[in-house]
Formats: C-alpha cells, structure tokens, sequence
C-alpha cells in the first residue's frame, strides 16, 4: 500500500544511475505512479534487464546509455533526451560510486575521477535541464547524498568530500533557482541494503549497523525511493534548499 501522487502522473523523469541499486527503485516507483521516466546508466547488462522486467507498465520506463564522467557524452545525451522526450520535469541526481580508498592512496588523476564520478556530473545534468525548467516556471531537481560523511566513515575520503560538497551544491541552486519556480533538495540515504552495498559489509557489519540505528531493520531502495516521489510531487511544493535522511536513525 504505497502512496499514489496524482501531480506526478506525465511527468517527465530522469533518472541518472537508474539502474541498479536506489537508482532501479527510483526508476520503478516514478514510473508506477505514471510517470514517464529514461534512465541513465553505464551498466548495460543490468539497465536492459530493469528495462525488459518493467516493460509491462505503461508508460515503460525507457534506458539511454551513458557515461555521466564524460561531458561532453553528458551534454550529448541531454539533447537527446530534449529532442526525443521534451522538457524534463523531475532530475533525480543519483548515479554514484562509493569505492574505498585511503588518504595515501590517492593520487591527483585517482581525485578527479572520483569528483567526476560522485560530484561533477550532478551540476552539469542540472546545468542542462534548468532552462527548460526556468522557461515553464517550474521543476525539481532531487540530489542523492549519503550518511557516510555526517558519521565519517573511514577509507571514503573522496565520496564523503563529494557527497559533502552535493549538500552544498544543493542549497546553493536551490537560492539561485527558487525565483524561477525550480526546487532542489538532497536525499540522504543511510546504509541501504542493495547487492553493491553487500560487498562491502560481513553479516556482522551490518548487525552492528542495524545496532546504531534507531529502528532496527534495514533500510531498501524502495524507502529512498518513497521520499523522492514525495519530494518531486505538488504536495512538497514549498519544500526546497534541505537535507532529508532516509537512515533509520543511524547514529
């Protein structure tokens, strides 16, 4: 028994990194309340299967490959989206990589993939989508954030910065857009149970995490998903510019 929003029912969607993982949930739960959604993504073998098990709803969510670290790949793939869909009414800025790694690791060309990977795109997809949203006085921009730097994880140095500076991006389009109708919000998921997150943690990791959370069961894609819809619906209207947690009270 989910929520159904009728403001969202023909809008336009984008989803960057949609899927797998939170990214797929998006891609399904907009595309279930009747919204018409492509998704972005560099995993072709698990876009082409979300693609074929949602093609059933109508509209079916429809997958454009692509690499966001490449602007100009980037760019390319906005215009198209433009020519072949319209105006896009909801961006959700999702596509993210959380790979470890230690401060003396790093190097300075290590730095700039792991900014483009986890940072850079979200401002230039919103820099292409904006002045369509501007023109119709209107739009939503959803950024996907992350616990792991208001916890300081360890050996995320480079994902905490960026997951750090998109809380920041966030409120500051949100100043620079909001006279043109255009909301920005940031999402910001706890530990979430999805096959990538399963790499990284023992059955005992993630009891000690349920054991730092408030409530203690783990937290899915789906429950990330059901405060976007909120967020991109009518109803969160005067809703822009803040950080919202989906983490199960993990302190």
């Amino acid at each position: 028994m989910s929520a159904v929003y009728p403001s969202l029912k023909g809008k336009f969607v984008v989803v960057t990194g949609g899927g797998s993982g939170i990214g797929a949930a998006f891609t399904e739960a907009f595309a279930r309340q009747g919204a018409r959604v492509v998704f972005l993504d560099r995993l072709e073998a698990e876009s082409r299967a979300l693609e074929a098990a949602l093609a059933d709803l109508s509209p079916a969510p429809a997958f454009m490959p692509c690499d966001l670290t490449d602007l100009a790949r980037l760019k390319a793939c906005f215009a198209r989206i433009a020519q072949e869909h319209g105006d896009v009414d909801v961006l959700v800025n999702n596509a993210a990589s959380d790979d470890r790694h230690s401060l003396n690791e790093v190097t300075p060309e290590y730095w700039d993939d792991r900014i483009g990977v986890n940072l850079r795109h979200l401002y230039f997809a919103t820099q292409a989508v904006v002045p369509a949203m501007r023109a119709r006085g209107k739009g939503v921009i959803l950024n996907l954030g992350s616990i792991s730097w208001h916890l300081g994880l360890p050996d995320l140095s480079l994902y905490e910065t960026s997951k750090a500076g998109i809380e920041g991006m966030t409120r500051a389009l949100a100043r620079e857009l909001g006279v043109d109708g255009v909301r920005v919000c940031c999402i910001v998921p706890g530990n979430v149970q999805t096959p990538r997150q399963a790499r990284w943690y023992t059955p005992e990791g993630e009891a000690e995490i349920v054991a730092a959370q408030c409530l203690k069961s783990r937290v899915q894609p789906i429950d990330v998903a059901a405060l976007g819809l909120f967020l991109a619906s009518d109803d969160a209207r005067f809703i822009t510019g803040h950080e919202y947690f989906v983490d199960a009270g993990w302190r």
